[in-house]
């Protein structure tokens, strides 16, 4: 029975073995245009948001209006602004949106969703704060259709039993 190996060191290995390179993650490149800006696709619900995104005084345009303008409502313009409050960007960055479809609430998730997409790829060390906070995936949940024999979607007619 001497001959069994007893322990990690009778195999003849060292404590510190090489890590295998392969396993390490992929080094992101930046993804800019020759004019130094990042494009984006957002969407949610039915609003679709092409986004451009360049350093900048933090100016936010949507379909040609401020973004004050457009999304007139606080709540809308505080989901703007989320993306650089968790990134740490905040007035870093120009931004150029044009969004179609959808209602206000749509729209601005869509150009917030198109706003995450872009800052990764500008500077892809910020791809980790936001993909913790959730602003890269694109939220699935949309109207559901109405099915015949029901007065909505899931809503049935006015039952008389007269």
């Amino acid at each position: 029975m001497a001959d069994q190996i007893r322990s990690f060191e009778d195999l003849g290995a060292t404590d510190a073995a090489p890590a295998p390179e392969a396993a390490a993650a992929p080094v992101r490149e930046p993804v800019r245009d020759e004019l130094g800006r990042s494009y984006a696709t957002g969407k949610r619900k039915d609003a679709t948001a092409r986004v451009w995104i360049r350093p900048g005084s933090g100016k936010v345009t949507v379909n040609g209006k401020d973004m004050n303008a457009y999304f007139a409502r606080p709540v809308l313009q505080m989901i703007l602004r989320q993306p650089f409050q968790v990134a740490g960007v905040t007035g870093q960055f120009d931004v150029m949106a044009t969004v179609a479809g959808g209602g206000l609430s749509g729209q601005a998730g869509a150009v917030k969703h198109g706003i995450s997409k872009a800052l990764q790829l500008y500077d892809p060390a910020l791809r980790p704060a936001l993909k913790a906070a959730g602003f890269l995936t694109r939220d699935a949940r949309v109207v559901e259709r109405k099915k015949y024999g029901k007065r909505k979607a899931r809503r049935s007619f006015q039952f008389s039993k007269r």
